[in-house]
């Protein structure tokens, strides 16, 4: 929004900033019913500066103490100065110091043909008081209007801190290392992949990159919302706005800054508040006939009863001036947006970017869980979990065989063996073997120079699944335990058997139980894996159903096949997971190593990789949603009862105050609760 146009609260404001507001409020446009009030009161682009505000203190202070001296002392008053000073002092000084910038951008209004609008409201609705003889309510009313106003954006302002706080993450410089050692200070911009950057201790990491030199911890709370320090070490991969807190690092920069995670992070941030929920449409679309509406049925309480001998004009003006005040939508279209915005912004501070409310409307009935398996669920690291060697065989062997078969393979179950070789001192030279051929869907035929810590001839080494040794008339090691099983053989001869799994996140088990308690009636695992791999996991955690070995396009169908496409959720992180993502009534991809086509795919990205967040993820859903509704059924019903009241005569202009400003408050102090994060 252009923070040049001056606003009400501060001092001024003008009917032409509507069109800034229109393109942050979806359906805005200029001439809707209350097109001033979208930019004044819902969508302000900048916050009080403090003398700003203490300037606005005080002219509503002075005002306040002045009307209310008038109100209280008007008689003992009147005893020691003429009536017109009492009127001018107490009276038409604050109506002036509360009113004139309502009075002139109303007037500004009516010139450009813009009659409906809150400012045309209240500055018509006072000066029609004053003409009845309203004095007190006329000036009532101006002041509790710019004191709500006032209320109002401070508690607006205080929502969107959340989400204008990623605009402080962004890095502003970067120190290049240059060839003979030295840095120079460049704009993050100008680096790309393959540039070298220093990092200072308590300084923004600038760009995502690879740390090649340098110890340290990463404090990525900006991003991920994590408390917790990462460990850094050389071969580290870190982000774009995280704070290196310990140690200077040597980082190889790895994408350039428009591709970096903090300038994806800020683009998401920006669209999702663009991309209106659909409750928001409605209410916007509702507020183009409803001050319209309510503004012809104040012009026939005016005048028809009159016409048909019910009571004087003057009755019946007053009467159509409380359903004047009232009638501005404020509550709705300043609560509303707000509502959501808070929900974006919670969410962004728990690690979880929200793109749009109509995400949040998209969360409330979920019924249908699904999940990937790697890198979701699991932490996509193999690790060997059991050690089986046959009779007459150490592990220390078996492992030293199987790592020396594996050495030269790149497969993740190869570098898991390798991993646990290595952890126990057990080193595999690559180079002793002297073939090595790579056996699809079977395992790795290899032949050793020498056999691991065997001082044997040189002799044929398998390391594989079951069909690998079968195929060469062995018989395996039969194995009853969840993952997948390397078997190993060396000359004809079984050595035994190693259970490789894929490692369970730790908060799984607990985001699963959370889900279930919120309602979701059906968990399921989609997953490419084989069902061996998969079933243990899914076991484990209780799911309903699993489904492996699908390819990506096979993942959609069985998502349809869960139920309505409108009530399921899927999870996944992997490029595989983009259709699926695309398909699901709601997708949700694990930011951290998730590809970026799932990334960009996806409705809502986790950036800390935590399934922990799904359950954070519906409540803080399911809870703006309630807020919202909340408001849009006080803010109709109050107002619904006081125009009612306002027809029959059984309210005024104080009551319409509180029917208008004083709903508007509680409406937007409500709306402020989504933006609350529970721990």
């Amino acid at each position: 929004m252009d923070t040049t146009k001056p606003v009400l609260a501060q001092g001024t404001a003008c009917c032409d900033s509507c069109q800034p507001a229109a393109s942050q409020i979806d359906d805005c446009d200029h001439n809707h019913a209350c097109a001033c009030c979208c930019d004044h009161s819902h969508e302000h682009g900048h916050e009080h500066e403090p003398a700003e505000m203490r300037r606005e203190v005080i002219k509503m202070g002075i005002s306040a103490l002045l009307f209310a001296i008038g109100m209280i002392a008007d008689d003992r008053l009147a005893a020691y100065m003429p009536a017109w000073l009492v009127i001018a002092i107490f009276y038409a000084l604050p109506y002036i110091l509360c009113g004139y910038e309502v009075l002139s951008v109303g007037f500004k209004s009516i010139l450009k043909g813009d009659f409906f609008n809150e400012f045309t409201l209240m500055g018509g609705a006072t000066i029609a008081a004053i003409a009845l003889g309203q004095l007190p309510e006329a000036v009532g009313v101006m002041l509790f209007y710019c004191v709500g106003e006032f209320v109002q954006e401070r508690a607006a302002g205080r929502s969107r801190r959340s989400i204008k706080a990623l605009l402080a993450a962004r890095p502003s410089i970067a120190h290049e290392m240059l060839p003979d050692g030295s840095t120079r200070d460049v704009e993050p911009d100008v680096l790309g992949p393959g540039s070298h950057i220093l990092v200072r201790p308590g300084e923004k990491i600038p760009l995502d990159g690879l740390v090649l030199e340098g110890d340290s911890q990463v404090d990525t709370s900006p991003l991920t919302g994590e408390s917790v320090p990462q460990r850094i070490a050389p071969g580290s991969r870190v982000l774009a706005g995280t704070i290196n807190l310990n140690a200077a690092l040597r980082v190889e920069v790895t994408a350039a800054f428009a591709e970096s995670s903090i300038a994806r992070i800020l683009e998401m941030v920006e669209n999702a508040v663009a991309r209106k929920a659909p409750t928001e449409r409605f209410i916007t679309r509702m507020a183009r006939w409803y001050t319209p509406a309510v503004t012809g049925i104040a012009l026939m309480v005016a005048v028809l009863p009159p016409l048909f001998g019910l009571g004087p004009f003057s009755q019946w003006i007053y009467r159509a001036l409380v359903l004047l005040v009232i009638s501005c939508p404020c509550a709705l279209l300043i609560s509303i947006p707000l509502g959501y915005f808070g929900g974006i912004g919670a969410a962004s501070r728990r690690g979880i970017l929200i793109k749009g409310g109509a995400v949040l409307d998209n969360l409330r009935d979920i019924r249908v869980a699904a999940l990937d398996k790697t890198g979701t669920l699991t932490e996509g690291v193999f690790e060997v979990n059991a050690v089986l060697p046959a009779p007459g065989i150490s592990e220390t062997q078996l492992l030293a065989d199987a790592a020396l078969a594996e050495s030269r393979s790149n497969h993740p179950i190869a570098r898991s063996v390798l991993r646990a070789a290595q952890n126990r001192g057990i080193a595999a030279e690559g180079a002793s073997l002297t073939s090595m051929e790579e056996v699809p869907g079977m395992g790795v035929v290899a032949t050793a120079a020498t056999a691991g810590l065997a001082n044997s001839a040189p002799a044929e080494l398998l390391a594989g699944n079951a069909t690998l040794l079968q195929s060469r008339g062995l018989t395996p090691l039969a194995v009853d335990l969840p993952g997948s099983v390397v078997h190993v053989a060396r000359g004809g001869k079984v050595l035994g058997a190693l259970v490789v799994a894929d490692r369970l996140k730790p908060q799984s088990p607990q985001a699963i139980e959370a889900l279930r308690h919120l309602g979701v009636q059906h968990i399921a695992m989609l997953t490419g894996d084989r069902e061996e791999q998969a079933r243990p996991v899914a076991q484990q955690l209780k799911l309903d159903s699993l489904r492996a070995g699908l390819l990506p396009e096979d993942k959609a169908g069985a998502l349809e096949a869960l139920g309505p496409v409108k009530n399921t959720i899927f999870v996944g992180d992997g490029i595989n997971d983009a259709p699926v993502l695309a398909t699901a009534g709601v997708g949700v991809a694990m930011g951290g190593l998730g590809a970026e086509a799932a990334i960009e795919t996806a409705d809502v990205v986790i950036l800390d990789d935590n399934p922990a967040r799904l359950p954070e993820l519906l409540r803080i859903a399911r809870r703006t949603r309630a807020i919202v509704w909340q408001n849009i059924v006080m803010a109709l019903g109050i107002k619904g009862l006081f125009m009612a009241l306002g027809i029959v005569g059984l309210s005024g202009l104080w009551e319409a105050v509180f029917a208008d400003v004083g709903v508007a408050l509680m409406a937007v102090l409500n709306a402020a609760r989504a933006g609350k994060v529970d721990n």
